[in-house]
């Protein structure tokens, strides 16, 4: 095989976040109660979908702790290994952490993709890790049917500083650090139709750190956060607004999108990811009317999206200052209500 012929996206059949399990079926797999364990020390678990499980160490701090892989999502391997390491070290953002240190999961097709490409996809990673200012220290491999590529990783936070998806309040600003898109420009990708004009757009924006969510942990004004990723804007948007007992209300024309006039195209091409689908179905009797097209941007599974933080409302001018002074982006989208029938409207 010539290495610069292949393709990896075509050596899966899901993509990035989009391959992830719905969450619809994953309530199923979850819904058995464990026994209860004595684990005084155990900050954060599964209770509420939080992006990391966090345990109190003592003297005021905590380790946070994670794990996310998936399929090729683009056909570079160093820009996949990326990708993947950058969206698991979101997760420990997302709680308002610093990661420390992190463990690749490789699976490879062996006799059907050549080592050298899994090579590279390692190189992406510890590639990512080192712009986050952590060590890829080690690892596990496997041979497996697809490409899988991801890390563990762990972090530490000041138990003070924690932030999860749970919290926000009636009232609090919501803002997203990064456009939608990912997975409708991801799909046009498998299926032949995207524009090669328009082949930057969706990486550009999954390899970017979110290092906004370590940055902004230390202020009390930010009530919940999260990341976007596999279940859309409105699947983890639903998450934090159960897990606040809130409602939220998003303005649909202040959400950003990675490229309106590219996105646009592509759904009228039907490039609409199965994931996209998959969300709806799992939640969507929790979001009010929306139209199709609305239900193609809100659902649409992103990969290495963007943070979603609730900020307090006498706090919120003080925040978008704070965004205006430093490297980051943020777009606010809505507000908190008082949880209502429906945990999503959109106004």
């Amino acid at each position: 095989m010539v290495l610069d012929k292949i393709k990896l996206t075509e050596f899966s059949h899901g993509a990035g976040c989009g391959c992830k399990i719905s969450p619809k079926v994953l309530d199923e797999i979850l819904k058995t109660e464990l026994q209860k364990m004595p684990f005084p020390n155990l900050l954060v678990g599964n209770d509420e979908r939080d992006d990391a499980a966090v345990m109190d160490i003592g003297n005021g701090m905590a380790v946070v702790s994670t794990t996310d892989f998936f399929m090729p999502i683009v056909d570079d391997p160093t820009d996949f290994g990326k990708i993947a390491s950058i969206n698991a070290i979101s997760d420990i953002y997302a709680m308002g952490a610093k990661p420390l240190m992190a463990i690749a999961i490789l699976g490879w097709p062996i006799n059907d993709v050549p080592v050298e490409y899994a090579n590279q996809v390692i190189e992406g990673g510890r590639a990512a890790c080192a712009e986050a200012g952590i060590p890829l220290a080690g690892g596990h491999s496997i041979d497996s049917p697809e490409p899988i590529f991801g890390l563990a990783v762990t972090g530490i936070i000041d138990k003070q500083h924690l932030k999860k998806n749970g919290g926000a309040k009636s009232g609090d600003h919501l803002y997203l650090s990064k456009g939608l898109g990912v997975g409708i420009l991801s799909t046009a990708q498998k299926k032949k139709l995207r524009l090669k004009e328009h082949d930057t757009i969706a990486t550009n924006s999954m390899l970017q750190l979110n290092k906004l969510g370590a940055e902004i942990a230390k202020f009390d004004y930010v009530h919940a956060m999260t990341d976007v990723t596999g279940f859309g804007l409105l699947g983890h948007l639903t998450e934090m607004c159960a897990a606040s007992d809130t409602t939220a209300e998003i303005a649909f024309d202040s959400v950003p999108i990675l490229h309106q006039e590219a996105i646009d195209y592509y759904l009228e091409k039907g490039a609409i990811p199965g994931g996209t689908k998959r969300n709806w179905a799992s939640y969507g009797h929790k979001v009010g009317d929306l139209t199709e097209y609305q239900k193609n941007i809100l659902a649409d599974p992103q990969t290495s999206g963007g943070l979603l933080m609730a900020i307090d409302d006498e706090a919120h001018q003080e925040f978008e200052k704070f965004i205006e002074g430093s490297s980051f982006t943020a777009t606010k989208i809505g507000r908190m209500i008082n949880q209502q029938n429906k945990l999503v409207h959109i106004v």
